[in-house]
């Protein structure tokens, strides 16, 4: 059953008339309306061309779909900055370390190591960044009970940093209805 919400008739300045010009020329969806042409939407539903361009906005807005020039997505991936995992080969592997701006999800089974890399980015976070980290703080979203501030403190150790100020620098948040780790850096 399709959202109710996300009926064309719900996108303003479409009553039913101009749904059905819109569905029999095969716009059944926002998605189809916000990627369309206002030239095109203009010509199928006899609409001025600045009230289809206003059509096609209103349904982006809703959908939250944004456009950019490659030249801006650029710009924008020059702010990136990258993570050290704690090591060497996995950060190779990565392309030089977890992305900030980004989701890294994280599968596998029981005892590979997912849990002992968030706890490691965890510390390495908080490492300057001429040493792989980002001077910043962790938020660790335990979901399984599994975060363990006594491994904290020797990987605290292991990247000679201050446990105690590692320990201050990340903030727990539990939540045990849920099959996933999260950690926000």
């Amino acid at each position: 059953m399709p959202n109710e919400s996300l009926k064309l008739e719900n996108l303003p300045g479409v009553g039913p008339i101009t749904a059905q010009k819109l569905r029999s020329s095969g716009y059944h969806t926002l998605e189809s309306i916000a990627v369309a042409s206002a030239k095109e939407l203009s010509e199928i539903t006899g609409m001025r061309r600045d009230k289809a361009m206003e059509l096609s906005m209103k349904a982006r807005q809703i959908l939250q779909i944004s456009f950019q020039t490659a030249e801006e997505l650029l710009k924008h991936r020059k702010d990136i900055a990258r993570l050290t995992t704690g090591s060497k080969a996995l950060d190779h592997l990565l392309g030089g370390g977890v992305e900030t701006q980004a989701v890294l999800e994280l599968i596998g089974e029981y005892g590979v190591g997912k849990t002992q890399l968030c706890h490691n980015l965890c510390v390495s976070v908080q490492l300057a960044t001429e040493k792989g980290g980002l001077n910043g703080g962790a938020l660790y979203l335990d979901t399984e009970g599994t975060f363990r501030p006594e491994r904290i403190l020797q990987i605290a150790q292991g990247f000679d940093v201050d446990p105690d100020k590692v320990l201050n620098n990340i903030i727990i948040a539990r939540a045990f209805n849920s099959d996933h780790k999260i950690l926000i850096i």
